[in-house]
């Protein structure tokens, strides 16, 4: 495949034939998904598409909702650990911090956090539990002009169970996880519980449901505390870890505290029909208190009495101890309403969707050291403004003839707001002195057109076209410099793109199908990566921490496929490209006190390319068992980068060269089944230049899991299970531990 395609013309190539696409002879509704669910996929299916159901999920040990997905073809999801609120998804050469290049939608309605684009910006899956999914569509690359150039690297739909009539489900589980490494010797657990009820009126226009779920879960250390030379000597202790494998290779003195997790849900589902119509309401309440106040130290003095901080001697070296072991106690409310009515408009087939997105509340507390943490001394408060989203649609459907034509209106709106303050008592607001804080909205408003036109019954043609127009505007940074804040301001911004997109499919044979599809896509900065700096001392701007000029990155993409059914097997083949050229990218360092350093930046050209194949096979050898699995081959690298010519040819940061994900599920018997799960990913590069390759802390690893279930139908209505994730106890890091060997019981009714 070639590295490059000429710029303009792949654009005006795309652009022409969407325009000129002849219509004749009927439609066809032929297309190319992966996965074993029986509903129709919940959107537009151009480039590689997974549709994944009951089938999948019965065979996943899945706590949180994002699990569901953890076998999907060259996906993964960043998750450190059980109820963890940084679960980024990634889709083939996308960073595991890129949040802003993926959309997840939840019935339709926007969940993606695009207040900032890194590992702190994930979707809101919290908003729904497992419980109530029906169906998880992926769709990889930007090849519908009806999603928003966020969809660069792929789109996420859940679509949740609608009643059918009166029905209600409860769930409970616990899982356990023994957890090991430097010092730390622990077992670390929790428990959900989640249930429902729905109706339907048998001869009524109404419908209602409505869930709750309970988390708590204690987690595994996330970061440990490295010891930094000092000068002259300290208390001598012993119990410090020599890792001679890590980026620094400093003595290892102890681990931050776990995140100790309690989280609610409460959602609600009301639907209407009338008219032909159906209105839809949606409210979901979201709760997060965790608390990280049990760091553990590896250091004793000669009496043995635990050393958390303060200057240390370690064989004869002088050392200062306690980096991070601060405590820390986090509250956070957030909220999603949305209402969506569906029906026929003059002949069209209509969707109407608006929702809205707010954290209620969010503060977070820290003490500077472990000793203030205990004695309630000097610390930092955050507390989040205004901050959340508006996102509206329209879309229209319509056949005439040979066409199948989709129009659409959408837009969006985020904000945010932080202040931070410097306190003498960390637990407490009293004396709270404004430290730094930043603002900041961006809004897209867009349109577009898409023509899925049959050429014959075996042949289609997908021709879109997507406009969008963006706005930067009341972006801020402010300080406290002496005795009063200083607060520079930005100027507002606005762009704007054309995105062509064209996709062909074609039976060309029994039981023979190939898709094409070719894309251009425009991501635009989102507020933190253009706001959310930091000034200096004298409240100036530190251009090292931010650049409100950034470029938004544009990406040129294609994707062909290829699927033959050999009976019982379908093999599908993917060949993928893209070039993106301004990426916007998180730089990031690591110090030897555990931070890490940022700064957002344009690198000139990234580009990536490679190959999936993907087979899915039923009653392998022995009726009963399925067999789903894929390889993929991954080639991604910085093509261009002026700003550090070092990382020109290396592979992109976190991008594994090889992914295989699969999953076996065999029926023991009409009751019981039995399903294994594979991960794994070949090692990566950890920083932008190549240099940084490891299997320790602080590094992206080689990771190979492999997940065990077994699930028992005791009556038509209780279901139970057990199952065992990472049953070979692989240690990964993602810069952060992953977690370790992991059980998971569960118990369902359904009524």
């Amino acid at each position: 495949m070639p590295a490059a395609f000429p710029g303009a013309a792949f654009r005006w190539a795309i652009l022409a034939l969407a325009l000129t696409a002849p219509a004749f002879a009927q439609t066809t509704d032929q297309v190319i998904v992966i996965g074993h669910s029986t509903q129709p996929i919940s959107v537009a299916p151009r480039g590689l598409s997974v549709s994944l159901g009951q089938t999948e999920f019965e065979a996943i040990n899945a706590v949180n909702v994002e699990d569901l997905m953890k076998y999907a073809p060259n996906f993964f999801v960043r998750k450190r650990y059980i109820g963890d609120a940084n679960a980024v998804p990634g889709f083939r050469g996308t960073h595991s911090t890129q949040s802003a290049r993926s959309m997840v939608m939840i019935d339709g309605f926007v969940v993606s956090d695009y207040t900032g684009n890194s590992f702190g910006f994930p979707p809101k899956w919290g908003l729904i539990g497992p419980g109530e999914v029906k169906q998880f569509d992926i769709v990889y690359g930007p090849y519908s002009a009806r999603y928003s150039g966020n969809t660069m690297g792929g789109l996420v739909s859940i679509t949740t169970s609608e009643p059918e009539g009166p029905e209600a489900f409860a769930t409970v589980q616990g899982f356990s996880q023994p957890y090991r490494q430097y010092g730390t010797k622990d077992t670390y657990s929790g428990y959900t519980v989640e249930g429902g009820a729905g109706s339907r009126q048998e001869n009524g226009p109404w419908s209602g449901r409505f869930s709750v779920r309970h988390l708590d879960n204690v987690g595994h250390p996330m970061q440990f505390s490295q010891l930094t030379p000092a000068t002259g000597t300290g208390t001598p202790v012993t119990g410090a870890v020599t890792d001679p494998d890590l980026i620094t290779p400093t003595p290892v003195g102890g681990a931050y505290a776990p995140d100790h997790t309690v989280q609610d849900q409460f959602r609600a589902r009301v639907g209407y029909d009338f008219g032909g119509w159906t209105a839809t309401a949606l409210f979901t309440l979201w709760t997060t208190d965790s608390n990280t106040l049990k760091s553990e130290t590896y250091l004793r003095d000669a009496a043995g009495n635990p050393v958390f901080d303060g200057k240390v001697t370690v064989d004869g070296k002088a050392y200062t101890a306690g980096a991070g072991l601060g405590q820390s106690l986090t509250g956070k409310t957030e909220m999603l309403a949305g209402l969506k009515l569906a029906g026929p408009l003059a002949g069209w087939d209509t969707t109407v969707n608006l929702s809205h997105y707010w954290i209620d509340k969010l503060t977070a507390r820290r003490s500077t050291t472990y000793t203030t943490g205990i004695d309630n001394g000097a610390g930092t408060l955050s507390v989040q403004g205004a901050t959340g989203w508006w996102t509206g649609d329209v879309l229209a459907v319509r056949d005439f003839g040979a066409h199948a034509l989709a129009v659409g209106l959408s837009g969006n709106l985020y904000e945010t707001a932080q202040d931070n303050f410097t306190t003498a008592n960390w637990r407490s607001r009293d004396g709270a002195a404004f430290s730094t804080g930043t603002f900041g909205r961006t809004a897209l408003v867009s349109v577009f057109a898409e023509d899925k036109v049959s050429l014959s019954g075996t042949l289609s043609l997908t021709a879109g076209l997507r406009y969008e127009s963006w706005r930067a505007s009341g972006g801020g940074i402010c300080r406290q410099v002496g005795a009063a804040p200083v607060c520079q301001r930005y100027d507002t911004r606005s762009d704007d793109a054309l995105s062509p997109k064209l996709s062909a499919q074609w039976e060309f044979a029994p039981d023979w199908h190939a898709q094409l599809s070719l894309a251009t896509a425009t991501r635009f900065p989102t507020v933190g990566e253009l706001f959310q700096g930091r000034l200096d001392a004298l409240g100036n701007f530190d251009p090292n921490s931010f650049d409100p000029n950034l470029k938004p990155e544009k990406s040129k993409d294609a994707n062909l496929i290829l699927r033959h059914d050999f009976g019982d097997v379908r093999l599908t083949g993917s060949l993928f490209w893209q070039d993106v050229k301004e990426a916007l990218f998180s730089v990031q360092g690591f110090n030897r006190n555990g931070i890490v350093t940022t700064s957002f930046k344009n690198i000139d050209k990234v580009r990536q390319y490679g190959a999936e194949l993907i087979v899915e096979a039923q009653d392998v050898l022995v009726p009963g068992l399925d067999v789903d699995v894929n390889l993929a081959w991954i080639d991604a690298r910085t093509v261009r980068n002026d700003a550090l010519p070092a990382s020109e040819g290396a592979r992109f940061p976190r991008i594994p060269e090889w992914r295989v994900n699969g999953n076996i599920r065999y029926a023991i018997s009409d009751t019981v089944k039995a399903s294994i799960g594979l991960r794994y990913a070949s090692r990566p590069n950890t920083d932008l230049a190549g240099t940084q390759r490891g299997d320790t802390y602080g590094y992206t690893s080689e990771l190979l899991i492999v997940d065990l279930r077994l699930t028992w139908d005791i009556t038509e209505h209780i279901q139970a299970s057990m199952g065992i994730d990472n049953v070979n106890n692989d240690k990964a890091w993602v810069f952060h531990p992953y977690p370790q060997r992991t059980g998971v019981v569960e118990l369902k009714w359904r009524m």
